[in-house]
C-alpha cells in the first residue's frame, strides 16, 4: 500500500476493495458465520473519528488484534488491493451502499454486516469480478468526481 501518510486527515467516507482467494466461512461476532466465496470484496465505512480518513484507514491497514468493527473479523481472510475516498463532512457511507447494492453484479453476502447502526441492509457487498469505479455511477456526480483512489 501506498503511504499512510499522503492520505487526508479530513473527515470522510471510504471503500476498502478486497480480494477473497478461496472460500471463506467466517464467524463475525453476534452476526453469525458469514461465507464469503472467492471473488471480490467491496466495504464501505465513513471516517469521522480522532484524524479523519488517515486515522480509519490505519486502523484498517494494520494487522488485527482484537476485532471491534464487522469488517475487522474478515481482514485475516481477504487481501485489501485498494481504497476509495471521498473527503467530505456529509456522511456518504449510505449513499454509497444504497448504489452498491442496486448493482446487478453485486450480492450481500450476510445482512447486516457493517450497517448495524443504520438502516441500510449492509455495507458489504460481493462481486465475480474485480469491482471499478464505475460502480458508483448510481451516485450524484459531484460525487464521483470527488472519490479518489488510493
Amino acid at each position: 500500500m501506498k503511504e499512510l501518510l499522503t492520505l487526508p486527515t479530513l473527515p470522510g467516507t471510504y471503500a476498502l476493495i478486497m480480494q477473497v482467494e478461496k472460500l471463506a466461512i467466517v464467524q463475525v461476532g453476534a452476526l453469525g458465520h458469514v461465507h464469503i466465496p472467492d471473488g471480490w470484496l467491496v466495504y464501505v465505512g465513513s471516517a469521522f473519528g480522532p484524524g479523519g480518513l488517515r486515522g480509519r484507514l490505519r486502523h484498517h491497514l494494520r494487522p488485527v488484534v482484537k476485532a471491534h468493527w464487522h469488517i475487522d473479523y474478515l481482514r485475516d481472510f481477504v487481501s485489501l488491493l485498494e481504497v476509495w475516498y471521498s473527503e467530505s463532512p456529509t456522511r456518504l457511507e449510505h449513499l454509497w451502499a444504497d448504489a452498491l447494492e442496486i448493482t446487478p453484479e453485486a450480492f450481500i453476502p450476510m445482512k447486516g454486516f457493517g450497517s448495524s447502526d443504520c438502516r441500510c441492509k449492509a455495507h458489504l457487498f460481493h462481486f465475480a469480478e474485480q469491482p471499478g469505479e464505475a460502480l458508483l455511477g448510481n451516485l450524484d456526480q459531484d460525487i464521483i468526481i470527488a472519490c479518489r483512489r488510493w
